[in-house]
């Protein structure tokens, strides 16, 4: 059985949420740039109460940030009670001089446009702008917020008073300047982002998961008559999604790279450029693939010529070329090249294998089609990232950029493959911030080499939205316990972290390379797996399906490698290993009534993953294993297995496509859940489809039990 949603999911079934921002819904809080608001007003009763003062500081990327931070006195055009002065400290003679509303509100809308507002009891601010605004006959849209005291409540449910003092005081936030608007703005930022860690411990993560959180909160008090302000969010309308160019996405650098030209260092930059002329090419190449590649392009020649004049061209080319060659994998998809050409602002980007040998270069021209957009800017995002906090502000971009994708209708399996892609890249990326942290710590570089791998539907390209960590460590040598081991520990720990920070939760079953398990030395891989062969238990047998799924993200490729090659070569020899594997491949019957409807759990959900793409994956990978097939992708492992003469062709293309139909569904279902702040599964409601959809999904998942038996047929061969 799968486990039990949040209580609050039922109360968003059903429930339209309108976005009223461009603020995106999948936005990890971390990442959340907001304004952080406070008001001192005449008294307490938000109908009649004028404002005195407001007090307001950014946060961006994670941080308080110093520089923009707001303070001002407003003069309410009536006396302040003495009970209220004696409370803020503010009297008429104050605020005799201050401007009124009107002369301010030019400036408050612009600080709030576009942005989200926190507060502690951001209602009574927002309802006091709100009617200030009315009385000064200037238009006012309320921004987006969200209420510090109510997420305190989802995030510490034991606390016996909510106010600002008692939440300070529960998490060790110190306040300053208590009862001034600025103090107390800076009071709550400093109180919100202390409680994002405690938040992400109740699946609490994104902006769309709080809203939710918060107005489930706030149905039950009123159930319970306990009274709460309603926020009625802004009228402007929902941003339309920039329709996104799905050719970079689709195809791979590898589709459109030019073989390099190379040229030794100690070339003439006359015999260079001549090669230049004659094959009408930009730029050659100076070194060798292996190592310390360099460029010598156009630019180059005309700032050589510039500087030397025509002497220079007897000079060899070797101390001319730029250093070092930007360069990525062949496997990337081209929106990475577009970023990172228009990041870096250059023209030329080298291509290299999966050893890290350059075998192509791709040009500005070869991307001339393209243009750079906020989804393609993506991939580079994660490799520019410098915090934490910057890394989930680009993350949160992947949700609009499937959307966009989806309806482009690219291939779900092809998004997938997109998705999976950037969740390695991101793995990449904290191993470089986790090395970082290790080095601020004191404890230096790694001891020995290692690699970081990629395990799951990530590693083999097919994870979805909903993803969480699965990742290992493999290390050149050392002992369980031993010095080696003890620094890859703290590494695994510093690179989990900062994944479940920017938006991939931790492994609920601990397979990530902070837990021993999942971090060993290339002989303790060997063994480890060698075990898992030999003793088959269901335990190891799991292990092995997370594991042949792996790929290698970061650090000395060859020993990741090392590891995988080694046991499927172990895994392949072994027939008993085989037939358990084949054995444990699912044997489902499509979820159809006798009736032809599709049949769902008591919430009107049906799992997908289980009744429909495990046992296609889980199949191509017990064919994988057996027939020595080190494709990873599903599709790729199927094609791999007809091209051997196994099963039939019409089967498995029939297979294929319900694999694209049931992803392609759970990719939907995704969407939608996460506008609506209903966490991520592989759980759909059949009941949103047109009967149509409804047709295709029946047909797919009727095709699936054909896995089993093509798995079974894999074994007689």
């Amino acid at each position: 059985m799968p486990p039990a949603p949040p209580a609050w999911l039922q109360a968003e079934k059903g429930r339209t949420v309108q976005n009223h921002s461009a603020i995106n819904a999948s936005t990890p809080l971390a990442a959340l740039d907001c304004v952080v608001l406070d008001t001192e007003t005449t008294g307490l009763d938000a109908r009649t109460a004028r404002l005195v003062q407001i007090g307001a500081v950014r946060i961006a990327e994670g941080a308080i940030d110093g520089t923009q931070v707001l303070e001002r006195l407003v003069n309410p055009g009536i006396p302040i009670p003495p009970a209220s002065s004696r409370v803020h400290g503010i009297s008429d003679g104050h605020v005799a001089n201050a401007p009124h509303f009107a002369e301010l509100a030019g400036e408050l809308t612009a600080m709030f446009e576009g942005s989200y507002v926190v507060g502690h009891t951001i209602g009574y601010d927002l309802t006091i702008l709100q009617r200030e605004a009315g009385l000064a006959g200037v238009e006012w849209v309320s921004p987006r917020a969200l209420d510090v005291r109510t997420l305190a409540e989802l995030a510490q449910p034991g606390l016996a008073q909510y106010d600002l003092d008692r939440i300070a005081a529960s998490l060790g936030v110190d306040i300053e300047g208590r009862h001034t608007a600025v103090g107390d703005a800076m009071a709550t930022a400093r109180i919100f982002l202390a409680l994002l860690p405690l938040l992400r411990q109740r699946d609490i993560r994104t902006v769309a998961e709080a809203e939710a959180a918060c107005r489930h909160l706030a149905d039950r008090q009123l159930s319970g008559g306990i009274a709460t302000m309603q926020i009625t969010p802004g009228t402007a309308p929902p941003p339309v999604l920039a329709r996104i160019d799905s050719f970079p996405y689709r195809h791979r650098l590898a589709d459109v790279m030019s073989a390099p030209v190379w040229c030794e260092p100690g070339t003439a930059l006359k015999t260079a450029l001549q090669t230049m002329i004659e094959r009408r090419i930009s730029s050659v190449l100076v070194g060798t693939p292996d190592a310390d590649a360099g460029i010598l392009t156009e630019r180059d020649v005309l700032r050589a010529l510039d500087a030397g004049g025509g002497a220079c061209l007897d000079q060899p080319v070797g101390g001319m070329a730029s250093r070092p060659l930007q360069a990525l994998r062949d496997s990337d998809y081209l929106y990475r090249a577009i970023g990172r050409i228009g990041r870096l602002g250059i023209r030329h980007l080298g291509v290299s294998d999966a050893a890290g040998r350059i075998v192509g270069i791709v040009s500005t021209r070869d991307l001339l089609r393209q243009r750079a957009s906020t989804a393609i800017m993506l991939g580079d995002g994660i490799d520019a990232a410098t915090s934490t906090a910057a890394l989930a502000k680009t993350w949160a971009s992947l949700m609009p950029m499937a959307r966009g994708l989806l309806e482009e209708d690219v291939d779900p399996r092809r998004l997938a493959a997109v998705i999976s892609a950037e969740i390695c890249a991101l793995a990449r990326r904290a191993a470089e911030l986790a090395e970082e942290r290790m080095r601020a710590d004191g404890q230096g570089e790694p001891p020995v080499p290692y690699a970081l791998l990629v395990l799951g539907s990530a590693g083999r390209g097919e994870s979805l939205l909903a993803a969480d960590q699965d990742h290992a460590l493999v290390f050149a040598s050392g002992a369980p316990g031993g010095p080696e081991d003890t620094w890859f520990k703290a590494l695994g720990q510093h690179i989990s972290d900062i994944l479940d920070e920017v938006g991939v939760p931790y492994c609920k079953g601990g397979v990530m390379s902070s837990n021993a398990e999942w971090r060993h030395s290339v002989e303790g891989w060997h063994t480890l797996t060698d075990n898992w062969i030999q003793r088959q238990r269901p335990q190891d047998l799991l292990n092995v399906d997370i594991f042949f799924d792996g790929a290698v993200v970061h650090g000395d490729a060859a020993l990741g490698e090392a590891i995988l090659t080694h046991a499927f070569e172990q895994a392949r020899k072994a027939r008993d290993f085989l037939m358990q594997l084949t054995l444990m491949t699912p044997r489902t019957s499509p979820p159809v009534s006798w009736m032809g409807h599709l049949k769902t759990d008591g919430d009107g959900r049906l799992d997908l993953k289980a009744y429909g793409l495990m046992p296609v994956f889980t199949a191509a990978r017990v064919l994988a294993i057996r027939h020595g097939v080190r494709a990873r992708s599903t599709p790729d492992r199927l094609e791999a297995v007809a091209e051997l003469g196994i099963g039939s062709r019409e089967d498995i293309e029939k297979l294929a496509e319900a694999h694209r139909v049931i992803i392609g569904q759970m990719l939907a279902q995704q969407l939608v859940d996460a506008e609506r702040g209903v966490p991520l599964s592989p759980r759909i409601v059949p009941a949103r489809l047109d009967e149509t959809t409804r047709r295709a999904l029946k047909a797919a998942l009727q095709t699936v039990p054909i896995a089993a038996g093509l798995a079974n047929e894999g074994r007689l061969q």
